[in-house]
């Protein structure tokens, strides 16, 4: 098989980004925007020694899966969703799919995996929205998604998934760093003020939160850009200008400068109230969290005298949703703004059975049990990729 060759093939599968998966000669090719069930003609665009990839030229035999009109425009171009192109109840299938093979390969006792739960609205849901900063062709700052495994800035006109509150704003500070001649960052030559704008919602509390990622520390014409921001979107509690001028795909620095505002935001899951700052996690789709927490207590099962250890716990959102109906709640975490915010989240919730750790949690959890003889009798884990 060599690049540049045409072939017809039937996708006999989807891999874990919905890919499409055909074989000649048992050999394998991964076709992005392809359904499990299609006849395609594809063009090879890339081969290695052990699979390649394939790109659609024409599909010959639709899947009754595949949605007739994709409802975003940058959708072939953009990194930010593998699915559109799929109807929603099939997607939530292949995530079942996807987790099913997972924990089949690793566990001797086979587990089978529930239907994944689906949103009511699948639309508009993540409270945290990440722009990067790029320009177009005339030179003009224009904020949007990286183009799928690139670098190169696609400019979005309107994104499904995202709060239309975060887009907004974002393309505000853009046209105020045109106007006001604030240079965009270019990596390549690492020089440029204005990387990454970052949007915090809190979606229970409508309040906001603006983040500047700046390779340096001055903005033109700063109060002006507050004034304005806020001005236009009354529901803004914070601004703060995010320092990162390291050579780096992270696209947090870890110093913050408030210019507006205390540097958080509130959000409430349930009864329960959360602090965010910059740096902290906090889960992005919150309607679905609530019935992940809630599915979660519900076969856990607590009787109020369990000791419940919360790993990778950011600001503590898991363990106090189920500190009043455990005895005690130890939660581990490496970010130590994160474990701040979580402490600070117990005083707001009245929470004074859970006690908080920074630091790494292979560490931290060997310390608990084997020094300190604190042995859990649950573990709730929602660890990083």
């Amino acid at each position: 098989m060599k690049k540049n060759e045409e072939y017809i093939v039937d996708i006999i599968d989807n891999g874990y980004e919905g890919e499409g998966i055909a074989k000649i000669d048992n050999f394998t090719i991964f076709i992005p925007g392809a359904i499990k069930g299609e006849k395609v003609k594809v063009v090879i665009v890339k081969v290695t020694s052990s699979f390649a990839y394939g790109k659609i030229l024409e599909i010959l035999e639709k899947s009754v899966n595949r949605v007739a009109d994709v409802d975003c425009s940058t959708y072939k171009r953009c990194g930010g969703c593998n699915l559109r192109h799929i109807n929603y109840s099939k997607t939530l299938e292949l995530k079942k799919n996807t987790v099913q093979n997972l924990v089949n390969k690793t566990l001797k006792n086979k587990v089978e995996v529930k239907d994944t739960i689906g949103m009511e609205n699948p639309f508009n849901y993540r409270n945290k929205a990440q722009y990067p900063v790029g320009t177009d062709k005339q030179g003009n700052p224009v904020i949007g998604v990286f183009a799928n495994r690139t670098h190169e800035v696609i400019e979005i006109k309107e994104c499904m998934i995202q709060n239309k509150q975060s887009e907004k704003i974002a393309k505000y500070i853009c046209d105020f760093a045109k106007e006001n001649n604030i240079s965009v960052y270019n990596e390549e030559i690492r020089k440029g003020l204005l990387r990454h704008i970052v949007v915090k919602v809190g979606v229970k509390t409508n309040e906001i939160m603006c983040i500047l990622v700046l390779n340096g520390r001055e903005i033109n014409n700063e109060e002006k850009l507050v004034k304005e921001l806020t001005g236009k979107f009354p529901n803004i509690k914070t601004i703060v200008k995010n320092i990162n001028m390291q050579n780096t795909n992270v696209i947090l620095g870890k110093e913050n400068i408030n210019i507006y505002g205390d540097g958080y935001i509130y959000d409430k899951l349930g009864d329960y109230t959360f602090k965010i700052s910059p740096l902290s996690f906090y889960q992005i789709n919150p309607i679905q969290t609530e019935k992940l927490y809630n599915l979660a207590l519900e076969k856990i099962e607590l009787t109020g005298k369990e000791i419940l250890f919360d790993l990778y716990c950011g600001i503590g959102t898991i363990g106090i949703f189920m500190a009043n109906k455990a005895k005690e709640v130890y939660g581990i975490e490496i970010v130590e703004q994160a474990i701040e915010d979580a402490k600070e989240n117990c005083k707001i919730n009245n929470i004074t059975n859970a006690k908080y750790y920074a630091g790494d949690t292979e560490k931290l959890l060997s310390d608990l049990i084997e020094k300190q003889n604190i042995i859990p009798d649950i573990v709730v884990v929602d660890p990083p990729r």
